[in-house]
This record gives structure tokens, C-alpha cells and sequence, in this order.
């Protein structure tokens, strides 16, 4: 049965995610635009990939290292902080709700391996890209795009890019039209961290 929930979005576009759905219940409403690889190739996979996840075209859905130090922070009395990877993500977003604790982390693994069985690497990366939030009932890097820039995937500098993927860890806190010094800080990071990876190589090694 589980396959059947993971299995079709390998062909089909997803129409919603179990978030969208929180939102659409009546809170705010909801940007959404879906877009095809071709459309998104530029600078935001980049951007994306180097604020959440550097290791994304390594790993089998898990990095291994950051939860051993989310789990040893976590056992010391520190908060559980997110260790996700971008299919971990795909994951949350797509079938489970927003949280900490080990129940959902639970799920969310057990997703994870399907989605990492069933899908290629670009095309989970196209689907996060697809239903990442980047503000309050955005989601996607196409509606981002257009409402915080006026642009579409493909227009986006690396600057614009790195900002509205500084914004992922907390997009309801975290803001693209109102960034902060933590904002503006991250954005810097990401930029940096963009320029050490080569493009090209990059994307072949998801193709």
C-alpha cells in the first residue's frame, strides 16, 4: 500500500502536499505553481542543495553523520535539531506534518527509502524545489519567484537564488521581502558555498 502513495510521483506531478492542505484548511491561501526541470535549471538547485543538503547526490535519503550529532546533542539535553536531507524533506512535506519527535522522524525515514527506491535524484530534487515553502503559503521556487521577484526560476541571480534558499529552514519566521542580518548572513553563506561547486558536474551527477 505504501508504494502506492510514492510510486506514481515518480511520472505524476504532485497536485498538493499534506502542508498545502494544513494551509488550504482555512489559515491563509496558497501559492503553488508547478514547474518542469527545464524550467527550473539555473541558479536555485544550486542555491538549494548548498543551504540544505551538500550532500545530496552522495547519500541514500540519510546523512548519516548529522544525525549522530542531532541524536549526541539531543542525549546531552540540547534540542533536537533538524539533520534532514532534501528527501527527508520531500518526505515531511509531501506526506506528514510539521514537528520534532521521534514518531513523525519515524515515518518520515520510512518514506525516505521509498522515495530514494522508486525516484531518481533529479527528480526528487525537482519535486522539493516544486513544494518547498519559501513564505507563508509559498511554495515553490516558481511562485516564489514570481511574488518576491518578479521573475521566473530561470531570471534568478545567484544572489536572489542563495536568499530565498536562506529562508528554508523556517519560512514562516524567516522572510525573502523582510530579510534580517541572520537572513542576510545565511544568504551570504550559501553564496560562497555555490561557488565551490561546479555547476556542471553537479547537475550531471543527478542526471
Amino acid at each position: 500500500m505504501s508504494w502506492l502513495f510514492v510510486l506514481p510521483f515518480r511520472w505524476i506531478n504532485p497536485p498538493t502536499t499534506a502542508f498545502m492542505l494544513q494551509d488550504n484548511s482555512g489559515r491563509i491561501p496558497v501559492l503553488y505553481e508547478w514547474l518542469d526541470w527545464v524550467d527550473l535549471i539555473g541558479s536555485a538547485p544550486l542555491a538549494v542543495v548548498a543551504s540544505e543538503d551538500q550532500k545530496f547526490a552522495h547519500h541514500f535519503g540519510f546523512d548519516l553523520k548529522s544525525i549522530q550529532i542531532s541524536v549526541k546533542e539531543f542525549t546531552q539535553g540540547e534540542p533536537l535539531r533538524g539533520a534532514s536531507t532534501i528527501s527527508q524533506q520531500v518526505a515531511k512535506n509531501l506526506y506528514l506534518w510539521s514537528g520534532k519527535n521521534f514518531l513523525r522522524k519515524g515515518i518520515e525515514a520510512y518514506f525516505t527509502l521509498l522515495i530514494e527506491a522508486s525516484w531518481s535524484k533529479r527528480r526528487v530534487l525537482e519535486i522539493y524545489l516544486n513544494i518547498a515553502e519559501f513564505g507563508p503559503g509559498t511554495y515553490g521556487i516558481g511562485a516564489a519567484s514570481k511574488f518576491y521577484f518578479g521573475k521566473t526560476p530561470q531570471e534568478l541571480t545567484d544572489a536572489d537564488a542563495a536568499l530565498l534558499a536562506a529562508v528554508l529552514p523556517n519560512p514562516n519566521r524567516l522572510r525573502v521581502d523582510r530579510p534580517s542580518e541572520y537572513v542576510r548572513e545565511r544568504q551570504r553563506w550559501i553564496l560562497q558555498h555555490v561557488r565551490r561547486l561546479d555547476r556542471e558536474r553537479w547537475i550531471n551527477l543527478i542526471d
